[in-house]
């Protein structure tokens, strides 16, 4: 057995051992980098503890503990039929086994090229059909297309499940193996077998593109409601909110609807930050809250552009992670009105740790996360104030009731009249 190989066994012993003293759950990025502009980010008090980069020598009980491991490790290299075999598949392997044993489907190993095409995606570019999806479920499920891309022109929805790709039946298989062949250079083909609730199986075709996230954009909408989509919480979305927003409330707007349907999530960083354009300095946007009992929280900063202006958020079951703890706050803090239908539900917190010889990273949930008043929404989700879901005629038909529903709350909000509750499909929550 090579020396490079045991060195990095020994390393990725001594990270789980870190971990194990953390709680567990999606991505929010903890302490990846983000070139948000806002000044005066400031971390919490006390981090949690990082793993370190030097690997110290096993102690004799850690020996003792591995030593069954390395019996199997010599009798596949001295017994196993396929002669020679991989060391680092291997070395892989054991990784992602272990991160498996903690029962935790957001705690997991990503192999370089996972970890790679994971930094892509909030960077803003990566090739493939445009999605966001859940890896963990029975089959490789969407969470939300991604606005403007081939899986959006496609029409598929949150909740659909891939069951096949190119005919090859993806039952039992594991969801990272199926999102890597639903990935692909831009320009090829793939054909994804769809169950969508209780219809039968249906095939889409999918060109697969160069997907460039623009990931904040807005505009003005009759009345004078200014209009912002953000569609993921990544490298570029605060700067370019902040352009939105100095685009738009220079025209003075009499409302604001902040959309974040289908927005799978990002770096928790940047979540503060776009929470900080609607709120004013020093209000707790989050707190996070670690196995040990701990709990940090997260304050807003200043500079926000849209903080008196009326609000509405727009959330659906595709707006998960970062995007609810934007729509979290806001909710809590009596700051807007969630229009919609119950968001995705994930309330946790991973860091990703970049392994050595650039061999991938270990993703650890290290906390679970709170709304300002304690709420947590882990498989639970934020509940709107006003319920107002898509029905199949509107997909077919480009109807979007849940737009007009935040328009016509949101005009009510500025004349100071009563919530509608009688817009068609609507249902004010008590």
């Amino acid at each position: 057995m090579s020396k490079t190989i045991k060195v990095l066994l020994f390393l990725v012993v001594g990270l789980i051992l870190l971990a194990g003293a953390f709680s567990g759950g999606f991505l929010v990025g903890h302490f990846l980098p983000s070139d948000g502009g806002l000044q005066g980010i400031v971390p919490p008090a006390v981090n949690p503890p990082q793993p370190s980069a030097t690997v110290a020598p096993p102690s004799d009980e850690t020996q003792v503990l591995f030593q069954p491991f390395w019996e199997a490790w010599n009798i596949v290299h001295e017994q196993y039929v396929d002669q020679p075999v991989d060391d680092v598949a291997l070395m892989r392997g054991a990784i992602e086994g272990m991160l498996g044993a903690l029962g935790d489907e957001h705690t997991s190993y990503m192999d370089p090229k996972e970890f790679t095409q994971a930094n892509e995606s909030l960077s803003g570019e990566y090739e493939g059909i445009g999605a966001y999806v859940d890896t963990t479920a029975e089959f490789l499920t969407v969470i939300s297309p991604i606005a403007g891309s081939p899986a959006e022109a496609a029409g598929l929805r949150p909740g659909d499940m891939i069951i096949a790709i190119d005919g090859e039946d993806m039952a039992g298989m594991d969801g990272e193996l199926v999102r890597q062949k639903v990935l692909g250079p831009a320009g090829s083909i793939v054909t994804l077998t769809i169950r969508r609730g209780e219809d039968a199986p249906f095939d889409v075709k999918i060109t697969r593109a160069k997907i460039v996230i623009k990931s904040s954009e807005g505009k003005m909408l009759e009345n004078d409601i200014a209009y912002v989509k953000v569609s993921t919480f990544g490298d570029k979305t605060t700067p370019e909110l902040i352009a939105a927003l100095e685009e738009l409330m220079a025209q003075n707007p009499k409302g604001l609807i902040l959309d974040l349907r289908n927005n799978g999530g990002g770096y928790l960083q940047t979540a503060v930050e776009v929470s900080s354009q609607f709120l004013p300095k020093d209000e707790v946007v989050l707190y996070e809250q670690y196995g040990n009992g701990q709990k940090d929280s997260y304050k807003s900063l200043e500079g926000g552009l849209a903080l008196d202006v009326p609000m509405v958020v727009l959330v659906n079951e595709g707006s998960a992670s970062a995007s609810e703890i934007v729509a979290g706050a806001l909710q809590d803090l009596e700051r807007a009105k969630l229009i919609g239908v119950v968001s995705y539900g994930k309330g946790s917190v991973q860091i990703w740790n970049a392994l050595t010889n650039e061999q991938g990273a270990v993703r650890v949930t290290i906390a679970k996360w709170l709304t300002p008043s304690g709420r947590t929404i882990h498989q639970l989700g934020l509940t709107p104030d006003v319920y107002v879901s898509m029905t199949e005629e509107d997909y077919i038909n480009d109807r979007d009731p849940q737009l007009d529903a935040a328009i016509e709350t949101l005009l009510a909000m500025i004349s100071g009249t009563p919530i509608p509750t009688s817009m068609p499909t609507v249902t004010p929550i008590p």
